[in-house]
């Protein structure tokens, strides 16, 4: 008998591929297990040494025994003509084939999966010149100088992310590993890199020690590893020397460049300004109100160190436009400011992207807040070519977001913001952006999730919270809204509107005991902010003193305050309602435009945005005082100014059932009211009962079918204030 046909009569053949499909399969689920379960990267290969050194005397043992129907016994004592042995062979044989069958399938699955076309692994196609930094950990016994092993790391990722052909993993889906216990070969994968530095930083006084490793993610090799004792004044020597040398390893290596340009550094060789725009960084991260605040302070101070922080210049510019969305600041005053810095910057870094896109945006805001907005189309354009010039640069993204939301592109809004995902997948300022969008969209399940994906990456963003509980209305649960608004107010103490907004809704629901707590919070932090105007209004109302409120309302008008938080022409609105219900218009109307020259004037072509919204409100006074002729073409003005900036009347249920009545459609109004006001909660409709008091309302409100859903939204009221009211008492109770 010849060597295979003993071979195969002693089943070696069948013992070997039965080992290696076991063996191939147990490795796989073990070395996908451990990592996880917080096992060392050892063990992982400790796991595949094992069966390999296992695999020899598997299969000697099988040439001295054999599995038969009766157990496993000598080869010696086996009949080979034994039927029974006989079918025992052939059906080993055939489960050996199918399991050679499965390994040749399972290999090729593995290598489909874990090998791009150089070799390296990686669950899709990722090319092996792509790296990730991740955040340097911060050693030192002061837990306060994690901002500076930060920096350390955005700095190096500033510098690497300039080497042409290399793939940077962004710094804010870095950053969401930030402390947590997974293995270096998961990280790369969830963030689609074939190599990882990591490092460490340990601060004492003006001395440091960093140390920084280049690691291969598919087998854990070490490409290159340095440590430096340095003198703290020496910083931006290690800095720079850390990143070419990392630099040159992917070079070499992995681009076949052997050489490449010098990287450029921050703009800055001053160590103590650094160290400022470093914990203006970490100040600004969640965007709340007091962050902001610190941040602009601290990058003032590096500027007044390094009047010539080229770095520092710029995030100030971008900090300005969070000032305006927080309410830090006016309009008017942080575009002045920001078209003055980016001025600066350009003239010293005429390519700089982000100053670019700045300073674009905010020229033409100036512009579209005096009326002009024919601007807005050309913005577009504008910030769509930096974009694409710069499509890693986050922040020249969401000012293209806000110009396609001024114009009401929502879902180009969401395009830009899905497309930004996908290169930055754990950025929580770009979930949280994609929340806002499909709020924008009414798209509130997907609103919701990626508000929770926000603050899942970052939980101290005060304005996610508050999203959240916007959404909430939409359900109607108004508790929810309040536990949403105190989250905010618990992770951002120094912001006077989230107190003045959650005030606001308590005064509206006439639970003036509740709202006066957080009326106080107001008058302490801003009481001469709008939302400080705007509540004191809303409180007169509530307890029904028609006095108060008349002269709350007037003395905004008189003091010419913005128009946030609908403060301006929440005023506007009552002092004209209350004209309507005292035949007082002409007076009123001639009283505010004393006091705001031009306010009402519909047809001027360069109209303030918060008088073209007072013309908006002005309709129901108009509908009692004017010719129906001259209210129709002066509505047929305003809805064409609207169409000018992509305004659809139809989209929002409210503004479309208000023209429907001001032009006497009223069957289609009710239609309207029913099919899309009413089938909402009351709490999607604050301030509901003044507005279907209205005149023009009157015809629609008579109808049957209308009363008996304004007698359901006030049954619903009143269950919501109860809930509401229950809420604050089981808090005080729990305090």
């Amino acid at each position: 008998m010849g060597l295979l046909a003993e071979l195969r009569r002693r089943s070696v053949f069948r013992v070997a591929a039965a080992y290696l499909v076991v063996g191939w399969l147990l490795t796989e689920v073990l070395t996908t297990i451990l990592p996880a379960l917080g096992a060392p990267e050892w063990t992982a290969r400790a796991v595949i040494l094992i069966f390999a050194f296992g695999f020899i005397p598997a299969v000697v043992l099988s040439w001295f025994y054999e599995l038969t129907p009766d157990g496993i016994v000598r080869d010696h004592g086996i009949d080979p003509d034994d039927t029974g042995n006989v079918r025992t062979g052939k059906r080993l044989d055939n489960i050996a084939a199918a399991m050679v069958v499965l390994l040749i399938i399972l290999v090729g699955l593995f290598a489909a999966r874990q090998t791009s076309d150089d070799g390296d692994f990686v669950d899709i196609a990722v090319s092996s010149a792509s790296v990730a930094v991740l955040p340097f950990v911060n050693m030192s016994n002061d837990k306060d100088n994690e901002y500076f092993s930060d920096g350390l790391t955005e700095t190096l990722l500033h510098m690497l992310a300039q080497i042409p052909d290399l793939k940077v993993a962004a710094r804010t889906s870095s950053f969401a590993f930030k402390g947590k216990n997974l293995g270096v070969r998961e990280i790369a994968r969830a963030l689609e890199v074939a190599h990882v530095l990591e490092g460490s930083v340990q601060r004492a006084g003006d001395n440091v020690r960093i140390t920084a490793q280049l690691i291969r993610a598919s087998d854990g090799f070490h490409v290159w590893s340095a440590s430096y004792d340095r003198e703290l004044d020496d910083i931006f020597g290690i800095q720079d020397e850390i990143a070419e040398k990392v630099g040159y390893a992917l070079s070499v290596s992995l681009l076949g460049a052997p050489e490449f340009d010098r990287l450029s550094s921050l703009s800055t060789t001053n160590p103590d300004a650094y160290d400022l725009y470093l914990r203006a960084r970490k100040e600004r991260a969640t965007y709340s109100y007091g962050g902001l605040q610190a941040a602009e302070d601290l990058l003032k101070g590096a500027l007044l160190i390094d009047p010539d922080f080229i770095d520092a210049k710029t995030e100030l510019a971008m900090g300005y436009f969070h000032h305006v969305e927080t309410g830090l600041m006016n309009p008017e005053d942080a575009y002045a400011e920001i078209i003055a810095i980016t001025d600066q910057v350009l003239a010293t870094r005429p390519d700089d992207v982000v100053a670019t896109a700045a300073s674009i945006f905010a020229n033409a805001a100036v512009k579209a807040t005096e009326g002009d907005t024919s601007v807005m189309p050309e913005l577009i354009s504008e910030l769509e070519q930096v974009v694409v010039k710069a499509p890693k640069e986050w922040q020249p993204r969401i000012l293209l977001v806000r110009a396609y939301q001024g114009m009401q592109q929502n879902d180009e809004a969401v395009r830009v913001l899905e497309d930004a995902l996908v290169q930055d997948p754990f950025n929580p300022s770009i979930h949280y952006e994609l929340g806002t969008a499909y709020m924008r969209l009414q798209r509130w399940d997907d609103a919701r999730a990626s508000l929770e994906k926000s603050l899942e990456i970052e939980p101290l963003q005060p304005n996610a919270y508050t999203n959240l509980g916007t959404i909430s209305l939409q359900s109607g649960d108004g508790v929810n809204f309040v536990q949403q608004f105190l989250n905010a107010i618990n992770v951002d103490p120094k912001d006077h509107e989230l107190p003045g907004i959650l005030a606001a809704f308590l005064y509206q629901l006439e639970l003036v005991d509740e709202a006066d707590d957080f009326r106080a919070r107001v008058r302490a932090l801003a009481p001469t902010s709008a939302i400080g105007y705007r509540i004191e209004l809303l409180r007169a109302i509530s307890l029904g003193d028609e006095a108060a409120s008349i002269a709350s309302a007037r003395r905004a008008i008189e003091d010419g305050i913005d128009d946030r938080q609908f403060a301006y022409n929440g005023a506007v609105r009552h002092l004209l309602r209350n004209a309507v219900r005292s035949d007082t218009i002409e007076q009123e109307i001639r009283w505010i435009s004393d006091r705001a020259p031009g306010i009402f004037d519909i047809e001027a072509s360069l109209v303030p945005q918060k008088y073209r919204r007072a013309q908006g409100i002005a309709f129901g006074a108009w509908y009692v005082s004017l010719p129906r002729e001259e209210l129709m073409r002066r509505l047929d003005l305003l809805l064409e100014f609207g169409a000018s900036l992509g305004f659809d009347p139809t989209a929002n249920p409210a503004t479309y059932l208000n023209i429907l009545a001001l032009r006497g459609e009223t069957e289609a109004a009710i239609e309207v009211a029913l099919e899309r006001v009413f089938s909402r909660p009351v709490t999607t409709n604050p301030g509901w009962r003044d507005n279907f008091a209205q005149t023009h309302f009157s015809d629609i409100a008579a109808d049957p079918r209308i009363q008996a859903a304004l007698q359901r939204w006030e049954e619903e009221e009143a269950s919501l204030r109860g809930q509401v009211r229950a809420y604050f008492a089981d808090l005080r109770a729990a305090s």
